[in-house]
């Protein structure tokens, strides 16, 4: 088994989830939960690459 520290592991997931809320900006009707969601997700991506892009010893990506 790889072992992943536990800051890689929350940013994997938060990769994880914040791509799943892109699926409903996908759909044609845009209504104004499927934009919050959209921003959720975004915000969750970028502190998910954040945490992820850290979590290695040495200088970071």
């Amino acid at each position: 088994m790889v072992d992943v520290p536990n800051q890689a592991a929350v940013g994997i997931g938060l990769i994880i989830v914040g791509g799943l809320l892109f699926i409903p900006g996908a759909t044609v009707g845009s209504s104004g939960l499927v934009l919050a969601s959209l921003v959720v997700a975004a915000l969750l991506l970028t502190a998910g690459t954040y945490l992820f892009g850290t979590s290695g010893s040495g200088r970071s990506v």
